[in-house]
């Protein structure tokens, strides 16, 4: 599926999900989630081209594996955080939404120490 087939359906389900809310809220609410499950799982498929190109690049430039996939597992934790955060902010449920994000950055933040302890130590041994 393309970019311009994915954007079809999104709008297309947002239409139909606006139909069906006038009648039956939650089934509108059902359409949206299924729509936004069936473009979360293709967009896995783009994740592994994606792992397996830096992969590559990490081996022309003999970058540590370590920070490549705290990189991965940061840009993981962001996507997930984000699609369940919009999810529950279109069910009307902001304060989980909120939270998710809080507790995603938060989650991040923790799995970069290492990263930023590696910073540490080199910029201390410049002095």
């Amino acid at each position: 599926m393309s970019v311009f087939s994915i954007s079809v359906l999104g709008v297309v389900t947002m239409l139909l999900a606006l139909q069906l809310t006038e009648t039956k809220r939650e089934y509108g609410l059902y359409l949206s989630l299924a729509c936004c499950l069936v473009i979360f799982f293709y967009s896995l498929s783009k994740v592994q081209i994606v792992i397996d190109t830096v992969s590559k690049f990490a081996a022309y430039v003999n970058l540590n594996t370590t920070y490549l996939s705290i990189l991965i597992k940061i840009v993981g934790i962001a996507y997930l955080s984000e699609f369940s955060a919009d999810l529950c902010r279109d069910a009307g449920h902001q304060a989980i939404a909120g939270q998710i994000q809080v507790f995603s950055k938060l989650s991040i933040l923790a799995i970069s120490m290492p990263i930023i302890t590696a910073l540490l130590d080199t910029i201390q041994s410049f002095g």
